[in-house]
């Protein structure tokens, strides 16, 4: 079993308080809009990280992580991209793939709004953990958790924060 820890849109932020679940988790997933790269080294200093950078994310960001990382977690295959859209509106650069070789979860962050959507047509879930950084309109800080055990996804919980 693999606890994972799914985050986005940090915009440089990092604080106690989400370094506190990062140590809970195995893994550590960032949906893009990383900002400063102090906020990665943070998290890859206790975990394991998988990420991808997001369009406000510099030309370090850009060397050091994909636009696109997919892989195995088990027996499960993740998709993560910052710009990605949500069923049944994929955007122009994911729909096709999703289509010809989809995988059993797609993640995608850019919009700060928590999604949680299964996708019946390509039997995948759509996850976006919305916003934890302070930058940007949302209201509430959010970040997703959940279990990878086999091929089963597994106790999905929501994290929330003060308002900003």
């Amino acid at each position: 079993m693999t606890k994972i820890l799914l985050l986005s849109d940090t915009h440089s932020y990092i604080d106690e308080a989400i370094l506190k679940y990062v140590k809970q988790a195995d893994e550590v997933w960032h949906a893009g809009d990383i900002g400063d790269l102090s906020v990665t080294d943070a998290i890859k200093a206790l975990k394991p990280l998988r990420a991808v950078y997001g369009n406000i994310d510099d030309a370090k960001a850009r060397v050091e992580f994909p636009e696109n990382n997919r892989f195995m977690c088990e027996g499960v295959d993740v998709w993560i991209t910052h710009i990605g859209g949500y069923p049944p509106k994929y955007n122009m650069r994911t729909r096709h793939i999703i289509k010809e070789h989809p995988p059993r979860i797609f993640i995608s962050g850019h919009s700060h709004i928590l999604k949680v959507i299964p996708d019946k047509r390509y039997n995948l879930i759509h996850m976006n953990p919305g916003a934890v950084g302070k930058h940007g309109f949302h209201k509430i800080r959010t970040m997703l958790r959940f279990t990878i055990d086999g091929k089963k996804i597994e106790n999905l919980e929501v994290i929330e924060f003060p308002k900003r």
